[in-house]
Formats: structure tokens, sequence, C-alpha cells
């Protein structure tokens, strides 16, 4: 889509904001609140928009992947974060990770995640993240930008195109956060079920097994 950003609909963020730094800093002030169970909770939040994904177009899967530096990482297969072009020409991509979803924050008719906290959205992954890179594969181009506790700290830096189209958000939780990771045989269960038409793998690339990252 091209033409002047105020003309864009909003649907789940707002495209005339790129940086809701009150916003960020209300999730930061709150983690218990926000990653009710820790890092857990921040996967739900990221498979929960692959499983959007796949409900518009009847299926697909995702890879969670467990770092041995204590990050990880959601690779789908989806079509990609939405991205368009202004009417000066300039890339803009829906500002999911430092603005508000409007679907859910601050809603108490927020659906509920598997693990029965509140959906949030991408925000509260970033915000309540070390760093977060999100690397973005669509039709008309691909990109990868970094952030830290939510602020981008790089533009959108363009990737070599490999034939495919989804995303991979990988991220660091928070130290005081790692130190509350955990998983069990019934996580990748209860994730599937979110979503029936969403695959969902697990690959556990941790040396030591130690969950925490430390």
């Amino acid at each position: 889509m091209h033409g002047s950003s105020a003309s864009w609909v909003n649907t789940t963020h707002d495209w005339a904001a790129t940086v809701d730094a009150d916003h960020l800093a209300q999730i930061r002030q709150e983690p218990a609140r926000f990653a009710p169970g820790g890092p857990g909770h921040l996967v739900l939040e990221v498979v929960a928009y692959a499983a959007d994904e796949v409900a518009s177009r009847g299926g697909g899967q995702c890879v969670v992947t467990l770092h041995p530096d204590g990050s990880v990482s959601v690779k789908d297969d989806g079509r990609g974060t939405d991205t368009r072009a202004d009417e000066h020409g300039r890339v803009v991509k829906k500002p999911v990770m430092a603005t508000k979803d409007l679907r859910f924050f601050d809603l108490p008719e927020a659906e509920r995640l598997p693990d029965g906290h509140p959906r949030r959205g991408m925000s509260v992954v970033a915000a309540l993240s070390e760093w977060l890179i999100h690397t973005n594969r669509r039709l008309n181009g691909s990109w990868t930008q970094r952030y830290e506790h939510g602020i981008p700290v790089t533009d959108l830096q363009p990737v070599e195109a490999d034939g495919t189209t989804g995303t991979c958000v990988r991220f660091l939780p928070d130290k005081a956060l790692r130190s509350r990771w955990s998983f069990n045989s019934d996580d990748l269960a209860r994730w599937s079920e979110h979503s029936p038409t969403l695959t969902v793998r697990i690959e556990d690339q941790r040396d030591d097994g130690d969950p925490s990252g430390r």
C-alpha cells in the first residue's frame, strides 16, 4: 500500500506512531503484571501473532528455539509484518513492538493466552527484553531491526531475500525474568491448543539444559 500514512486504517496499531515511550515505561514498571509466570508468557505473546496469521490462511507453523545465551526466538511462515511506503516513498512498518496493540491493551475483555493471563501484545515482549531483533520477510522486501527495552536502536536494515515469507522475533528477557524461566512437557500441547491450525515446534539448543540462561 502506498499513499499518506494519515489515511491508513488502524486495525491493531496506530500507524501514526513510531514509539510510545510512556507505554513502554508502564510495562517495565510492572513486570509481574505484564509477564506473569516469566518469559513463558512472553513466548505466548509472540506465538499468538503467529496464530492470528494462520487463522487468516488456514494453517501454518512456528518454531520456538531456546538459545544457549538465554534468548528465545519464535519464527513463523506467515506473510510477514505489514510494511508500506508512504507518500514520500519512505518505508514504514507497522509499529508492533514499540506501541500498544489497540485490540488488547488496557481492555478488561482482552482474550486470554493459554496460560490463563490476558493477552497484551508484542510491546510487552519488547519492553521486558534486554534486546529484541525483529526480522521480517515479505514478498515486497525483507528487513531486520533491533530494539533495546522496546526502543528501536537501528533503522530497518535490508536483508537478502531467501524465497520465504514470515517473521522471526528473537529476544533476551530481562535477567530478573530469566530467573523464573521454565518449560515442562505440557507447554507444547498447551500452545498448540491455542490455535488448532498452528503447528508449534520447540528446538532446545541449550548445552546444559539450564532454562534460566544464566
